[in-house]
């Protein structure tokens, strides 16, 4: 990959929010979640669809805070439109895992 200028990284708005609803989503082509996130006041409630099955069920995400870019244009999965991109990394399974602050942030809060 090649290398990016800092303007081009502050074009990337990645944000703090809560999982406040999420449930399976068996129409995915590949074992899916979606999810609704909470990003406060400012961008307010947005969707998203992640594949994250091996390591969460619906009922644990719930709650927990995730790291998400929030200005790339929506996006169709299936029948679902995903609002925003959740991020993870794959474990040695290639299996994703959250990423996630490790303490409690205030919601909407950009990444540094």
């Amino acid at each position: 990959m090649g290398e990016i200028s800092f303007d081009d990284f502050v074009k990337v708005d990645v944000r703090v929010g809560t999982v406040i609803r999420a449930e399976h989503y068996p129409e995915a082509r590949n074992p899916s979640i979606k999810m609704w996130v909470d990003f406060g006041d400012e961008i307010g409630e947005k969707r998203t669809s992640a594949q994250v099955t091996v390591h969460y069920s619906p009922e644990s995400l719930v709650g927990r805070q995730v790291m998400a870019v929030v200005n790339f244009p929506p996006r169709q999965i299936g029948k679902f439109m995903s609002e925003v991109l959740v991020l993870g990394f794959p474990d040695e399974n290639g299996a994703v895992v959250l990423a996630q602050p490790d303490f409690d942030v205030p919601k909407g809060g950009r990444m540094h």
